[in-house]
């Protein structure tokens, strides 16, 4: 078997790092690995007006292949497609461009990791649900999980069911986003449980809390914002959040890569804190990764009235971007962003590596797929 498909428990478990530091590593002991998300639902519009799943685009970007939608992105969910398929009022050909990518791939890599979507139910009502093309394509399972003891077991055996129920082979676990704190404790009663249900145990990643922080773009796009200045350094990394109106209690845990959220009001007041603090602490660098500048109804005519060149946007090439939302709200939304990798977070995909070459298992992988 030379053939890997990568599923998870649910959404943001982390199917996205493990297939990329995947790809990375087998490529790194000279495999010519291919990489195919079958299904996808999240999507692009990439040349000539095609479509392809987001992820594959990302892949294509930060592993270096020319992207391919019929190769790398066979079969997109388009709006209403569901719809279509239910009622059987066209024709559907999705297992052809599946099999059809597959072919192409495992006739000119020496193997292929196939990127599930979801759950493992996702794509069922298209019949296209993760076990159903992983049979499909001759392909084992490895199975991401969300770090735990009760609950990670009860979910692994939930959705690893639907794999057997379709014969697919199971090639081992993964175990993603254990608290450092229970690392230990963890590893060892999930090795001694999967043992006992003679399922192999691959690897065991702890949290990595630089793969969670957003970048400003993600900031701008949660609060709905305006660009007011420096909109080329929307890739700026964001590590914390302060609020202006408590600067002068705040216990930072950094001095870096700080997101201030501000009432127009207040913004002033609050540079003038931050220069403060710079000066105090000696910062040779910028302590703000951005500014998010909160209103209250009146901010449209603020932003027009507005001065806003002032010396350490300028200088520092800071981010400033302005919401209708007040500043409770815009916290609130920015908490909520969904962080994933992409090719404007290069530290993530360096780091996502890095966590699988240290604690995954790639010389017990490899003897499963016969490398």
């Amino acid at each position: 078997m030379r053939n890997i498909f990568i599923a998870a428990t649910g959404q943001h478990v982390g199917k996205t790092t493990a297939t990329l530091g995947l790809v990375a590593v087998f490529r790194q002991r000279g495999f010519i690995t291919g990489y195919c998300k079958p299904v996808g639902q999240k999507y692009v519009e990439v040349d000539n007006g095609e479509v392809a799943d987001k992820d594959a685009v990302l892949f294509a970007q930060t592993v270096g292949f020319e992207m391919v939608p019929k190769i790398h992105s066979p079969v997109i969910i388009l709006p209403g497609l569901t719809r279509q398929y239910i009622e059987g009022d066209s024709e559907f050909n999705f297992r052809e461009r599946i099999q059809y990518a597959a072919d192409y791939l495992e006739s000119t890599c020496d193997l292929v990791v196939y990127e599930g979507t979801g759950h493992p139910g996702v794509g069922s009502v298209i019949d296209l649900s993760n076990p159903q093309v992983a049979k499909m394509l001759g392909a084992g399972v490895l199975m991401i999980v969300e770090g735990g003891i009760g609950n990670t077991i009860d979910r692994m055996n939930m959705s690893l069911a639907l794999f057997r129920e379709e014969g697919v082979p199971i090639l081992g676990v993964l175990v993603n986003k254990v608290r450092t704190d229970k690392y230990e404790d963890i590893k060892y009663h999930l090795q001694k449980r999967l043992q006992e249900m003679g399922i192999p145990l691959l690897g065991v990643l702890p949290y990595d809390q630089t793969l969670s922080f957003p970048i400003m773009e993600a900031v701008n796009q949660a609060v709905d914002g305006k660009v007011l200045l420096n909109g080329h350094k929307l890739s700026n990394r964001v590590e914390e959040i302060i609020g202006g109106s408590l600067i002068d209690t705040e216990e930072f845990g950094t001095f870096q890569n700080l997101l201030l959220v501000v009432s127009y009001r207040r913004l002033d007041e609050a540079m003038e804190k931050i220069k403060a603090i710079s000066e105090e602490n000696n910062l040779t660098q910028p302590m703000l990764s951005g500014v998010i500048v909160t209103g209250d109804g009146r901010q449209a005519r603020w932003t027009e009235l507005a001065d806003l060149r002032n010396p350490y946007f300028l200088e520092h090439h800071i981010p400033v971007i302005s919401t209708t939302l007040d500043t409770y709200g815009s916290v609130v939304k920015i908490s909520r962003i969904e962080v994933k990798i992409n090719n404007q977070t290069p530290w993530k995909v360096d780091r996502a590596i890095e966590l699988i070459q240290k604690y995954v298992d790639i010389d017990a992988l490899s003897q499963q797929l016969d490398l």
